[in-house]
């Protein structure tokens, strides 16, 4: 089983290598829709995951709820930026701009984990938890995938 950190440092290389693979290709294309469907739902029950199994765990050391807390709110402004791309023409420009401000915002979001956030988790996480917290977060990624449509419909109708 893996360790929370390295499932979470998996994750962001596949997202990694979907971004790139949606920024090389152009247009409304076969090859961009499936990149895109893949990043949007992995993404999406990637970051639910987080909260739930990892974050939550940093809110309780008051050190670490600020950390936590950022991460929380750039996952729900990327989740908007999300949200948007998926109802857009990705043929369109408009779509290519906003893209552009995912793709920079996320991988900043990703290195900020992997460099900083990680480091304050590693105080409170014992090594000795690290594949529990990693078992913890893949299955809860497995359900959350599985409820992303679901809190999409259940957004829509607030």
């Amino acid at each position: 089983m893996p360790s929370i950190y390295d499932a979470i440092e998996k994750d962001h290389k596949h997202h990694r290598a979907l971004l790139n693979t949606i920024a090389d290709t152009q247009g409304d294309t076969k090859e961009r829709r499936e990149a895109w469907h893949a990043f949007f739902y992995d993404v999406k029950s990637h970051a639910a995951a987080e909260e739930e199994t990892f974050y939550s765990t940093l809110m309780a050391e008051t050190w670490g709820q600020d950390s936590a807390r950022h991460s929380v709110e750039e996952h729900a402004a990327m989740d908007d930026l999300m949200e948007e791309l998926q109802e857009m023409d990705m043929s369109s420009g408009a779509w290519l701009v906003k893209f552009k401000q995912l793709k920079h915002d996320y991988e900043h979001h990703m290195d900020e984990e992997e460099d900083e956030l990680f480091t304050r988790a590693r105080k409170v996480i014992g090594m000795e938890h690290n594949d529990a917290f990693g078992a913890k977060f893949l299955k809860r990624k497995e359900d959350e995938l599985t409820l992303v449509d679901k809190k999409r419909e259940d957004h829509l109708e607030d």
